[in-house]
């Protein structure tokens, strides 16, 4: 069962999780936007990047900063994923690992879970909101799903959350051969984790060759079984990245000004 290979992984992140609290300040480096103070901080927004070759790009930070500048009071972090950098000099500790769905290991995602959480500390009073593009959105999704409550709501945009199928689209695509098992864990399989009051926007695009649909809405429906509110949306003529996307930052300031909600309240928009 597919379950199975993946128990393991969450006895060793559980673990992780029943230990001292997180550092403070965050282990995993970032640029942060909008206001600092915690008593003028309404909304906070994490943003997690894809898989790429060590040093994100310009628009990554950029699109963090657009998120703080349209949302009143949102302090929006670009965070570093572990062993990634950019290009103001900031480093997160760690291994970074490659771009075929071999980065959402436990160490990598207790280091991200960690990190928001540490945040989340900073500012107790704020609804706390994480955001993540392609593999940044996998291992958003898995940290939802992990840490339940940690979070009171995901955007996720182009996310391979279906792990497993994802690979073997990408190895085709790519025309490469993948031998063993990555070590990742799959979103899919920690839906069953996510908190019943925990928001969650889907965004792909029409276009998008990387991340199809369809690896985002089995996701969406699987949440909807759950009964986890959620919203899932097929932008047309959109393509993969989706970070800077006004429907993106639209998303976040829905999580960010809705009320609490009873967990049975789902839209599905193509």
């Amino acid at each position: 069962m597919r379950f199975a290979k993946f128990f393991p992984m969450l006895l060793a992140l559980a673990a992780c999780t029943t230990t001292a609290p997180p550092p403070v300040p965050p282990q995993l480096a970032g640029q942060a936007f909008g206001p600092d103070a915690p008593r003028d901080v309404q909304t906070l927004v994490l943003v997690l990047h894809g898989d790429g070759d060590g040093v994100v790009p310009a628009s990554f930070v950029d699109a963090t900063h657009a998120i703080s500048n349209a949302i009143p009071g949102a302090r929006a972090v670009a965070l570093l994923r572990p062993g990634y950098g950019d290009a103001a000099g900031n480093r997160s500790p760690g291994l970074r690992g490659g771009t075929v769905g071999d980065s959402y290991t436990v160490e990598r995602i207790g280091a991200v879970a960690d990190t928001v959480a540490a945040w989340r500390a900073r500012y107790p009073r704020a609804r706390t909101v994480l955001v993540g593009q392609s593999g940044g959105a996998a291992m958003a999704a898995t940290i939802a799903g992990l840490r339940p409550g940690l979070v009171d709501g995901v955007v996720l945009a182009g996310c391979p959350c279906m792990l497993p199928e994802w690979r073997r689209y990408i190895a085709k695509r790519r025309g490469i051969a993948f031998t063993g098992s990555p070590g990742s864990f799959d979103p899919l399989m920690t839906v069953g984790g996510i908190a019943p009051g925990t928001r969650v926007a889907l965004l792909v695009g029409s276009d998008d060759t990387e991340t199809p649909q369809r690896f985002s809405r089995a996701y969406a429906e699987a949440l909807a079984l759950r009964g986890i509110a959620t919203d899932y949306r097929v932008l047309p003529g959109r393509g993969h990245d989706l970070l800077g996307d006004r429907d993106l930052i639209d998303a976040v300031r829905r999580i960010a000004a809705a009320p609490a909600v009873s967990p049975t309240r789902t839209a599905m928009t193509r």
